[in-house]
């Protein structure tokens, strides 16, 4: 049999059977200093042209907060990876994309996919193993669009609730967030006992996802909670408080870390090579790619803006600290430009590049997209599914947060009666899908209103009262239908408009909407329930707070209001606790466990149950 000539022999770096590092090697020694350079560039899908994929070889996509395919059904963002899969397959190497994107709570971009509790609600319930579940959903809805990477977990741990990220954090509790990284296992799989420490892992092509720890590192402790501020501390306190849940996440092979636009004593993390390159990269053991934040470098250089030299500077500094892959996320033909021209004049050396690229082609081939580059069809239907609701219902449930319960502890409030002849339902998130499942939803400050299926609070109330009940409802009573009486109880549902990021930084925490005084004009008349819906603690008066007969934190729920209702009527007790310090006023903070003054209204891992165990 004639053997083929050696010019038409398969490549090492596409036989599957080779090891990843032999591949890695053979295919790096293949790239010119263009290819390599592009490998590096992560771009937004509204650049992703068939010029940028095919001729320039880009080595990732996203989708920045909010940009979507179409009418973002699961259909719409498989059809639209895979036509940026075919044009990257037919590049001069053939090297496949990664598709990044913000699966945060669930696959949240997505029309009609499950929407799970954000972080802060999942801190509150504890359960690790429950962080797993969540994992292996997310991952098969996220593969089910063709996506083979979401930005999750933040591992943040956030010590200031007036940060704008507070509800992306776990805790202000180091050991709560260590505890819920088991996230990445879910996403990512279970690295076998033998699995070499901070190398990158992916179990199932079919099933799983690769994960992104993020935002390296003390993004959760800056100064006065300013979202991309300074954090100002010693190196011994950010490794206790914010570097140990990175630990956790290399331990489990998580492939991906992200960089925090913020600062550390007044240095960036974007540029600073001693946390990058010899802490993460050296002391931790981290063997996949780290990439930059949104736009992350440009910063480099503010307050000036990034051109010319200014950019070149800004690559400069983040590529020789430890960058090894930008988000840029719009100029890629500008950022491959400069970069070719810093090595080629000696200010960023090849042995970086060759590093950098090196980490992302491993991260590739174990991510099994040079096998396996398309969606699967038969995942579709598994986006949204009652099982996948189910799951986030559970975890509503195990978030939910008693905060009171009754006026005296002889005489508790909860669980509401069911058999009951009327009752009142008020408050701006009563009967609201967007405001129930905050910022990261469908838009990246999410919205109002029915932006994607699930059950609103009310909803869930109207489903478990009796036939015979009557439920009034009003966004917001008025003093006319409380003044009708007969009400054996009001359930009043206030908290945050959505928000995302520096968006969400606030130095007021009082309950929007005029929320107090919502509360305190039904609580005076009709026996009161709240429910704040919110990202972070909010203010409660100590005169609201006493009016009122029980108090529920329901955090930021999601798309399945159901599990709210399992806990107000009984079917299962509340078993969260506090993630955070809710503090008595904004004055005190910031305000964390082990403070000398800690005096808050209610302390971390505070939380009642309504039955006796």
């Amino acid at each position: 049999m004639a053997t083929a000539a050696h010019g038409d022999a398969m490549p090492l770096y596409k036989d599957a059977s080779a090891p990843v590092e032999t591949r890695v090697r053979d295919l790096l020694g293949r790239m010119t200093l263009r290819e390599k350079a592009a490998q590096m560039a992560q771009i937004e899908r509204t650049v992703a042209s068939a010029r940028a994929l095919a001729e320039l070889g880009a080595g990732s996509v996203l989708n920045g907060g909010g940009s979507a395919p179409g009418d973002r059904s699961p259909a719409c963002w498989t059809g639209m990876v895979d036509g940026m899969q075919r044009l990257a397959l037919s590049s001069r190497l053939g090297v496949p994309i990664l598709y990044g994107t913000d699966a945060v709570h669930g696959h949240n971009n997505v029309y009609g996919a499950t929407v799970f509790p954000h972080n802060v609600g999942l801190g509150a319930a504890r359960d690790p193993e429950l962080l797993r579940r969540i994992g292996v959903a997310t991952a098969l809805e996220v593969r089910a669009t063709g996506i083979h990477w979401t930005f999750a977990p933040c591992v943040a741990v956030c010590r200031d609730p007036r940060w704008g990220r507070c509800y992306e954090s776990y805790s202000e509790d180091m050991e709560v967030v260590r505890s819920l990284t088991t996230i990445v296992t879910g996403l990512q799989g279970q690295p076998p006992a033998d699995h070499p420490h901070g190398y990158p892992f992916l179990a199932s092509v079919r099933e799983k996802v690769l994960a992104c720890a993020k935002h390296f590192v003390g993004d959760g402790g800056t100064d006065k909670g300013i979202n991309e501020g300074n954090t100002i501390c010693s190196y011994d306190d950010l490794e206790r408080i914010h570097i140990a849940p990175y630990l956790d996440c290399t331990a489990q092979g998580v492939a991906t870390v992200m960089a925090s636009h913020s600062k550390w004593n007044g240095e960036r993390l974007h540029s600073c090579r001693h946390l990058l390159t010899d802490v993460l990269k050296g002391k931790l053991g981290f063997k996949g790619f780290v990439i930059s934040d949104w736009e992350g470098i440009d910063k480099l250089c503010e307050p000036r803006v990034a051109q010319g030299s200014d950019y070149q500077y800004c690559i400069k500094q983040s590529v020789n600290a430890g960058m090894d892959m930008i988000m840029i996320p719009y100029r890629f033909e500008e950022f491959l430009e400069d970069l070719v021209f810093l090595v080629e004049t000696g200010e960023i050396p090849m042995s970086r590049i060759d590093d950098a690229v090196e980490r992302i082609l491993r991260v590739k081939f174990i991510s099994g997209v040079f096998e396996h580059p398309f969606s699967d069809p038969s995942l579709l239907d598994i986006v949204g599914c009652k099982e996948h609701r189910l799951l986030a219902r559970e975890a509503v449930r195990k978030s939910m947060v008693l905060l009171k319960n009754g006026k005296n502890q002889r005489e508790p409030f909860l669980p509401l009666a069911t058999n009951v002849k009327r009752i009142l339902v008020t408050g701006t998130h009563a009967d609201d899908i967007g405001l129930q499942c905050g910022g990261w939803t469908v838009g990246w400050n999410g919205d109002s209103g029915k932006i994607t299926p699930g059950a609103s609070i009310l909803e869930a109330i109207k489903e478990s009262m009796g036939v015979q009940t009557e439920v009034v409802y009003e966004a917001c009573a008025t003093e006319a239908t409380i003044a009708t009486g007969e009400f054996s109880y009001a359930v009043v549902v206030v908290g945050e408009v959505p928000y995302a990021e520096s968006a969400g930084d606030r130095s007021d925490l009082s309950i929007p909407f005029n929320g107090s005084d919502l509360i305190t004009r039904v609580a005076s008349t009709i026996p009161t329930l709240v429910i704040v819906v919110s990202g972070r603690p909010l203010d409660i008066e100590t005169q609201v707070l006493e009016k009122i007969d029980a108090l529920v934190a329901a955090w930021i729920p999601g798309t399945e209001g159901m599990g709210i209702a399992d806990c107000l009527f009984g079917h299962h007790d509340f078993v969260g606790t506090l993630p955070v310090t809710w503090h008595g006023s904004v004055d005190q903070l910031p305000l964390n466990a082990g403070d000398a003054n800690y005096d808050p209204l209610f302390p971390v891992g505070y939380g009642l149950k309504m039955f006796e165990k």
